[in-house]
């Protein structure tokens, strides 16, 4: 009984983790729960007191003593002013900066509790300039308008302290949807985000004020979130999730050709490294067979450098383009499981583009091919696909394919959203939040590294997802499933890799080494 409690525990920590729900989400949740009795004072103790247990594992009494609370007019301010009485009930110097004369009716309770304790209570920051730690309750989710004074002041001044700032839910002055800061907001260690995931956490433009964020998981009802959400629309990848889309167990009486075949059309007399990152992307993905189409000049270079590939040499242009395919004898593209095409390949190569694109293969497309497939024009291209396809671009290209859409600067996940809607391909937005889409399903990276911010990084990622792709075309799992685990699979090798060597010693070609280890890490 024992195992099976804690196994049903365990999977439902997995499923927790995974959901990403927008301010209005949350806002329904929690009517939910509170018209089906759950009484609100309740549920802040409970919280307060998950989150003062964090904070003093984090902090111990006896390397920080004094702490500063920042309380706003909400709930997120009644959390704070509750987690001031425990730390204060545990030894901890506590003071408070309350800079709203009007606060919501449970806040305002304790309060007058945290003054009857003789905690100190300060409208303005500078009494507590002396605090070794800040407690950020200013706001929490649903906030949509900047901050005024006398907040923006307070903040501004916390942000130019160097004490360490623990946010609750999320940094105040983050839009709870898009990450935006709203004139101005905290830039925290650390952010205790409360019962699911926010979406603002995990866009681009957020991360200079998370820090490190956490789930503090306080037991919602699973069939409460799933009663709003209907299905899960946006999730994290988590590593379960990932490794459960992998190739990792193989029939002991399988060979090659049961492992997927792919092909990698790319290079250019002038981009030969391209090339030769992107064929070792695809070896680390563990596919059976690899064809790699390449111009006929750069072939002994890449079979120098990948000597277990088909190496196919092909007519060049005069720039040392491709200028046509030419596969082997009794093969054509419907002979393939998967096509990655674009990397190195120059916009000179245009007609091998619309060759893959006539195919009936699931293709990828990265780099030079996005660059040509935006000229020819993304949506009305893709309308006449009888497959699938894979785009992979980052901010610059995303914007040159999808020239209409949401700037994925501002909000990544309505951009991804919106271009598979137009397009009808599983779209691929590269960034420190990697956001991949289908249809209604989004999946969201959120974990990565700026040592991935290097050339070269996004062509190994070409091919790892390539080659995963190729093998998972007997296998009853959606692509958007499949593009996930490769874009978790790339980040963790960078993670790995920047742990091990530093940020700045990741280049591209050590990049497609870490791969091999990632998944023996977690699985």
């Amino acid at each position: 009984m024992f195992n099976q409690n804690h196994s049903h525990l365990a999977a439902r920590r997995e499923q927790i983790s995974r959901i990403v729900v927008t301010a209005q989400q949350m806002r329904n949740i929690e009517e939910r729960i509170f018209t089906k009795g759950m009484p609100v004072a309740a549920l802040m103790e409970k919280v307060a007191g998950l989150i003062t247990r964090r904070i003093i594992e984090l902090y111990p009494l006896s390397q920080v003593s004094r702490i500063g609370i920042l309380v706003g007019p909400g709930h997120n301010g009644g959390d704070a002013l509750v987690v001031a009485r425990e730390l204060h009930f545990q030894g901890y110097q506590v003071a408070v900066c309350s800079p709203f004369s009007k606060l919501k009716d449970l806040t305002s309770q304790h309060a007058q509790y945290v003054k009857i304790l003789e905690i100190p209570v300060h409208e303005s920051l500078e009494p507590l300039a002396e605090c070794d730690l800040f407690i950020d309750g200013l706001f929490g989710f649903g906030l949509e308008r900047s901050l005024s004074s006398p907040v923006d002041q307070i903040v501004n001044q916390l942000n130019e302290w160097s004490q360490p700032v623990v946010s609750i839910d999320l940094p105040s002055g983050l839009h709870t949807d898009t990450g935006e800061a709203l004139g101005t907001a905290v830039q925290a260690t650390h952010t205790f985000c409360l019962g699911l995931w926010k979406l603002g956490l995990l866009q681009d433009q957020a991360l200079d004020y998370v820090g490190a964020a956490e789930l503090i998981d306080f037991d919602l009802p699973l069939t409460d979130i799933q009663a709003i959400l209907e299905a899960p629309k946006i999730q994290r990848i988590t590593p379960q999730s990932a490794i459960a889309t992998l190739p990792l167990k193989r029939s002991p009486v399988t060979h090659k050709y049961k492992q997927g075949h792919l092909l990698l059309i790319c290079g250019s007399r002038r981009y030969t490294g391209v090339a030769i990152l992107t064929g070792l992307g695809a070896r680390a993905s563990g596919v059976g067979m690899l064809s790699i189409a390449v111009p006929e000049s750069i072939k002994p270079l890449l079979s120098a450098q990948l000597p277990e590939a088909l190496i196919i040499g092909c007519p060049e242009t005069e720039s040392g383009a491709i200028a046509q395919l030419q596969l082997p004898e009794k093969t054509d593209l419907s002979s393939f499981d998967a096509i990655a095409c674009g990397p190195g390949l120059t916009v000179d190569a245009k007609p091998i583009l619309q060759e893959v694109l006539d195919s009936d293969r699931p293709l990828v497309l990265d780099a030079d091919g996005l660059n040509i497939l935006a000229q020819m024009g993304t949506t009305q291209t893709l309308q006449h696909r009888q497959a699938s396809t894979v785009l992979t671009p980052h901010a610059g290209e995303f914007k040159r394919l999808f020239p209409d859409t949401v700037d994925p600067t501002k909000d990544r996940i309505a951009a991804v959203r919106a271009a598979t809607e137009q397009s009808g391909a599983v779209v691929l937005l590269k960034g420190a939040r990697t956001a991949i889409a289908q249809a209604d399903c989004v999946w969201v990276n959120p974990e990565s590294t700026p040592a991935l911010a290097r050339g070269g990084s996004g062509d190994v990622l070409t091919g790892l997802l390539g080659g995963l792709i190729a093998q998972a075309t007997s296998k009853d799992i959606p692509l958007v499933e499949i593009v996930a685990s490769a874009a978790w699979w790339h980040s963790q090798a960078g993670i790995l890799a920047a742990d091990e060597r530093t940020e700045m010693g990741v280049d591209a070609f050590t990049l497609t080494k870490y791969l091999m280890f990632v998944v023996s890490r977690f699985s």
